[in-house]
């Protein structure tokens, strides 16, 4: 089964290499998924049962394509309909640090009410509506991303992995914001102060409708899509809250709500019109290829959890390392390559400590952040690298060296409050 291991391995030089190779990296992942898999069902002694484990992790990668697919859906019709210029037109500094630590922090908020991926979806579409230059566009892509994983792992909505501890009941959400907030601040604040040096000048003024293709929308229009589409964003953390609904469902539905609320406004409207604004029309524009590469990495990291890869890795940094401060700080590298959830998971089966442990803020704190180390260790970064087209090179030399510098900082801040 260690043959398991050594192809992921591969696969993940590959999708890293992208440019020098010349292969594109969702091809790759979805090569390297079906590969797995394909020799998973050769190797296994009973199809039946591996038939199963295959349908139980496609539902697990099915919830989340769905839940990426409906929040980047929203925000594309939001953008389509100009609704993010009723925020940038108040953003009035020309400073580009100054703009830089007002958007690291509105993103480090909001990730802790939406969750992490939706926010960096909404905050790299609207730095893409401020900022003309791409270098420029990427450099903020990347605190965008450290800043969601960041504000994910002090809430216990903001980001999976500490939802799933919150679920079974070993954090409250008191105990969680009071000894992870703090870090968290850290784990945001050293990148950013280091990314303020890197970042110099003023924000070039875009002109207004400088896109040849725009048909320009009724002002209303705009604040009608754009309070839907952000009251639909929000409902998906208070229905998992309040009536238990899987974030998958509930973002279809505010996807279906939004649509419903675009064809009622588009009844008037001329044919012209209908045609580029509508939701059929809109869909076309979301990146399908993101998405399919998410796919074959969940599908990949998937076949690694099955053959208990996962399971036993984190048995042997428990074995090897012992310390629980060691193996968190791990796990949080780790989590940079692999799915968090399944690492969480083998944590939450391997240690007993009681509710709001120290431990738990730990893992919780390990596996949000430590997602920000490469471009491809969480939903944010993948979900940034398809709309800002961030090589898997670019982030790691630029981006990588400071979200451990900060990974770190949190680290001790932690171990010094807890």
């Amino acid at each position: 089964m260690f043959l398991f291991p050594i192809l992921f391995v591969v696969g993940y030089v590959l999708i890293a290499l992208e440019h020098p190779v010349r292969l594109n990296k969702s091809a790759t992942a979805m090569f390297l998924g079906g590969l797995l898999w394909l020799l998973f069902f050769l190797f296994s002694n009973n199809s039946v049962e591996a038939g199963s484990q295959l349908t139980e992790s496609l539902g697990s990668v099915a919830s989340v394509l769905f839940f990426l697919m409906g929040a980047m859906s929203i925000v594309v019709v939001v953008d389509s309909y100009d609704g993010f210029s009723l925020i940038t037109n108040r953003i009035k500094t020309n400073n580009i640090r100054v703009l830089l630590w007002q958007i690291t922090f509105i993103t480090f908020f909001m990730s802790a009410v939406l969750d992490n991926m939706t926010t960096s979806i909404i905050m790299v579409t609207l730095v893409r509506r401020i900022l003309l230059k791409a270098k420029d566009r990427k450099f903020f892509a990347g605190m965008i991303i450290i800043a969601a994983n960041a504000g994910g792992a002090f809430s216990p909505i903001g980001d999976v992995t500490t939802t799933m501890l919150w679920i079974k009941g070993l954090i409250s959400g008191a105990g969680i914001m009071k000894s992870t907030f703090l870090p968290s601040v850290f784990a945001v604040l050293i990148p950013l102060l280091m990314m303020t040096f890197l970042l110099k000048g003023t924000i070039p003024v875009r002109e207004k409708n400088s896109d040849s293709e725009t048909i320009s929308t009724e002002r209303m229009d705009q604040y009608v899509v754009f309070f839907f589409g952000m009251f639909g964003l929000i409902l998906v953390p208070v229905l998992k809250a309040l009536l238990d609904i899987p974030p998958y469902m509930g973002m279809l539905f505010s996807l279906g709500l939004l649509w419903l609320v675009t064809d009622l406004l588009l009844r008037k409207k001329d044919n012209d019109f209908k045609s580029r604004y509508s939701i059929s029309s809109i869909l076309k524009k979301v990146d399908m290829s993101s998405i399919l590469f998410f796919a074959g990495i969940l599908f990949a990291v998937s076949t690694l959890e099955c053959t208990g890869q996962l399971k036993m890795f984190a048995d042997f940094l428990q074995d090897t390392l012992g310390n629980i401060h060691l193996v968190t700080f791990s796990l949080g590298i780790l989590s940079a390559i692999v799915d968090n959830v399944p690492l969480v998971a083998a944590c939450m089966g391997m240690y007993d400590f009681p509710i709001n442990a120290t431990p738990w803020s730990l893992i919780a704190y390990c596996a949000g952040t430590g997602g920000s180390l490469l471009i491809i260790g969480s939903a944010a970064g993948v979900a940034t690298m398809g709309i800002e087209k961030i090589s898997f090179g670019w982030y790691l030399r630029w981006i990588t060296p400071i979200a451990v510098f900060g990974y770190i900082a949190g680290m001790g801040v932690m171990l010094l409050v807890n």
